[in-house]
């Protein structure tokens, strides 16, 4: 029976040193729990940040996301799981350098894991034809309702001319830079507003 208590309090501690690590994991801006006029001011400042860190991370991108249809940026995609993993984030769409959109995405797995995670999600629509899709749709699924490239980077540094060439391409950036090779999986991105 001690045996038993040991190994419960053992459980019992793992699970609430889990807990604050995921709380402490976050890279959830500060401020991006208010509403209004206030939220919108916050994201923007969030996705301009997030932009510049891609560009300073991966060369090329500044150019790439110029020369597209539009660029949406979720700058913390926040994540946690035990056996079952959700995360959960809001960004904004941008076209020719304005917002015209706010949304929010939720993706789910399951399967062996623990832990919890922050990152930036970014997807370059790099056609028209794939942002028009995108904006006409009640609910987009990265996968599903269009293939999205992951972004990747060549041997010069930079990012590397197949992905230029995809209608949609994604970037994951954590709090240690680009995460390679990288999918957005299943990720659902709805309109919110905020």
């Amino acid at each position: 029976m001690n045996k038993f208590n040991l190994r419960s309090i053992g459980l019992a501690v793992a699970i609430g040193l889990g807990s604050i690590g995921m709380v402490a994991c976050t890279t959830t801006p500060q401020g991006s729990e208010a509403s209004g006029p206030t939220a919108r001011a916050a994201m923007e400042r969030d996705v301009d940040a997030t932009l510049a860190r891609l560009y300073t991370t991966v060369p090329g991108t500044r150019e790439m996301v110029q020369r597209s249809a539009g660029v949406l940026v979720f700058p913390a995609v926040v994540g946690g799981s035990f056996v079952v993993g959700v995360d959960h984030g809001k960004g904004a769409l941008r076209e020719a350098g304005r917002t015209s959109g706010y949304y929010s995405t939720t993706s789910g797995s399951i399967g062996f894991q623990a832990g919890g995670q922050s990152k930036a999600v970014i997807y370059v629509f790099n056609t028209r034809d794939a942002l028009n899709k995108f904006k006409a749709s009640n609910g987009w699924t990265a996968g599903a309702d269009a293939t999205v490239a992951v972004g990747k980077v060549g041997a010069n540094g930079s990012v590397d001319t197949q992905t230029l060439q995809q209608p949609v391409a994604s970037f994951i950036l954590t709090n240690v830079g680009l995460e390679a090779g990288a999918a957005v999986g299943a990720a659902k991105v709805t309109r919110i507003s905020i």
